[in-house]
């Protein structure tokens, strides 16, 4: 454990053992978007179409992670910052949609929702069980962390909302639960952003550790 206070270059943001997690974890969320947005689509539920929507934002986001890695702090800053923006929109998003539901009344078709939650889950824990070791550091590594840690949190809850749904026979299970991811991407937004902004400005590397973190930062 006390390795994670300084990790060595093999855990960098520039190892090759990073760069093959991420083009792997980017190949996950294209066929997961692919997959939960037909879902979505077909079950008429609101939480599958923004998880799906998340999958996206978050293919991108390691695209832009893979492009920008050993480039510069400030460069991995300002990704970190489109990257924070961007959740923030996803998380916007899916507010939008959950209301246009709530007008239409529609209810979303339970088993739809719950076979492609469990297939959404398996996705994205083995994608964050791959990312852990790159949990901490710059505010560009750190979102990609908290993108596969938010999905893993709301595949489970669109798990719980198929059986709401199922149980009382309404939307509102779906509708409650979208609204829950809407706050996840807002909250991790306002983290990552918050985070690259004070980098740009410092040019220090901010530690989050619990464990060993005094609050001291690391120049580049």
């Amino acid at each position: 454990m006390s390795a994670s206070c300084c990790p060595t270059p093999t855990h960098g943001p520039t190892s090759p053992a990073y760069r093959r997690v991420l083009l792997l974890a980017l190949l996950i969320n294209a066929g997961m978007f692919a997959v939960e947005m037909a879902a979505g689509l077909q079950s008429g539920s609101v939480a599958l179409k923004a998880d799906a929507a998340d999958f996206l934002s978050d293919a991108a986001n390691y695209g832009i992670s893979l492009f920008v890695l050993g480039a510069a702090l400030s460069v991995r800053s300002w990704a970190a910052l489109v990257k924070g923006l961007s959740m923030g929109g996803i998380g916007l998003f899916v507010a939008v949609q959950s209301l246009l539901n709530v007008l239409g009344g529609r209810v979303p078709t339970a088993e739809t929702m719950g076979w492609v939650g469990a297939l959404a889950l398996a996705a994205n824990v083995g994608t964050a069980i791959m990312l852990y070791a790159w949990r901490q550091g710059d505010a560009n590594m750190r979102s990609v962390w908290l993108c596969s840690r938010n999905d893993a949190l709301g595949n489970i809850a669109v798990m719980v909302a198929a059986l709401g749904v199922f149980g009382t026979g309404t939307g509102w299970p779906d509708i409650a639960v979208a609204l829950v991811m809407a706050w996840l991407s807002l909250s991790a937004s306002w983290q990552i952003s918050r985070q690259s902004i004070r980098e740009l400005r410092t040019g220090i590397v901010e530690n989050h550790s619990h464990s060993h973190d005094h609050g001291h930062g690391h120049p580049h």
